[in-house]
């Protein structure tokens, strides 16, 4: 019988949490850490993307015995199924709430602007393949394989990028792939431009992260609580860390363009980041209200991710005439917006304005630790 590793658990809510503090920076005041980078470099916000992936393989490495034994056709039903359902889902969230205001009135939103790609479809697609990687290939096939897809990454880029300049936001070769498939009008314009840092060809190296992350639980449930198995897995965490350091000096860590340095680096960062928390919760025994507030989010991650998307967008429905706490000029406000003009800012004040998005994300991680810890309570976990 298997043992439990409850670091796991804790590691995935913890992952989930960072996620909703980092894409909850409300106001124009940010503290850097918890904004990306601009570009080439890393920042703990960076690390949260590749540590979800990172996690989706550590729980694979318990799923993909039972399928295995299960046969192709449950396979192909469960994991197709899987990842068309969390890919339909991302859509949808990209598309809800379905309306929007224009000029005063509730309009609805033409499904011909909407984002293709996005965080939930990325999770899907490297769901997808690193299962297929995994299943069909085995361990040793899939890893050459991610290997191989990273180092033909690295080709691709330099070889079909901008010349002299094949690494920059046009420079990309995987900008004009997107384009080609799904048009400006279906592409993310957060860089002021269209450019989706969940596009196609990224996709490709982020499956690594995912199957690094299934070596690293297939390690764990193997080796059992041993400090051998600690000992390895924080000497290999150190390995891969310097690795992506060293790959950084001619393929920069880049997140927006998922660059295979950026993967061994991340992988390095989350190897290291569960091997410390083995050592506390499983072999320290250090477990209490810490480890409890984030183990009710890695019960429901899914769910608990499509809430704190959803959530902020259906409340911006609701709107009136506000004052904008900065600058005073007349702005529309709704519940959250209130919350954080009226009382998140200005508590912030006396300190630093960079804090009221802090306090502003803080409150929301408050009322999703609500719902999750309802739901476990009684015993609720949806799954797709």
């Amino acid at each position: 019988m298997r043992e439990r590793y409850y670091s796991l658990d804790v590691f995935r809510g913890a992952t989930l949490v960072l996620m909703i503090l980092v894409n909850n920076q409300a106001g124009r005041f940010v503290y850097t850490p918890l904004d990306h980078s601009p570009w080439n470099g890393c920042t703990p916000t960076d690390l949260v993307f590749p540590f979800f992936l990172f996690a989706m393989g550590n729980a694979f490495a318990f799923v993909l015995p039972r399928l295995e034994q299960a046969g192709r056709g449950a396979f192909w039903r469960k994991v197709v199924v899987r990842s068309f359902l969390i890919f339909l889902i991302g859509y949808l969230l990209n598309w809800s709430p379905f309306f929007e205001w224009k000029d005063d009135h509730l309009v609805f939103r033409s499904i011909t602007q909407i984002r293709v790609m996005g965080v939930l479809q990325r999770l899907a697609l490297c769901y997808l393949l690193g299962a297929f990687l995994l299943y069909y290939l085995k361990p040793k096939g899939a890893f050459v394989a991610v290997v191989t897809i990273l180092l033909l990454y690295w080709w691709a880029c330099f070889a079909f990028g901008t010349p002299g300049d094949p690494y920059s936001l046009q420079g990309y070769f995987g900008l004009r792939v997107d384009q080609a498939v799904f048009g400006d009008a279906r592409m993310y314009h957060g860089e002021g431009v269209a450019f989706d840092p969940e596009g196609i060809m990224s996709t490709f190296p982020a499956v690594a992260n995912m199957v690094f992350g299934y070596f690293v639980g297939h390690y764990i449930i193997t080796k059992g609580k041993t400090y051998e198995m600690l000992s390895n897995l924080f000497v290999v965490g150190c390995v891969f860390t310097v690795l992506g350091l060293c790959w950084d000096l001619v393929f920069p860590i880049n997140k927006k363009i998922w660059t295979s340095s950026y993967v061994l680096f991340t992988v390095g960062l989350a190897i290291l980041t569960l091997s410390v928390m083995i050592f506390l919760v499983e072999f320290r025994g250090w477990r209490g209200a810490w480890t409890r507030f984030f183990d009710v989010f890695g019960k429901n991650p899914l769910f608990l991710y499509i809430l704190s998307s959803f959530f902020p967008k259906l409340q911006r429905l609701i709107r009136w005439d506000d004052i904008d706490p900065v600058d005073g000029k007349p702005i529309h406000t709704g519940p959250l917006g209130w919350w954080y003009n009226h009382v998140c800012y200005p508590l912030s004040l006396p300190l630093d304005p960079r804090l009221s998005a802090v306090l502003y994300a803080v409150t929301l991680i408050a009322l999703y630790w609500v719902v999750a810890r309802w739901l476990d309570k009684r015993k609720v976990y949806i799954r797709v």
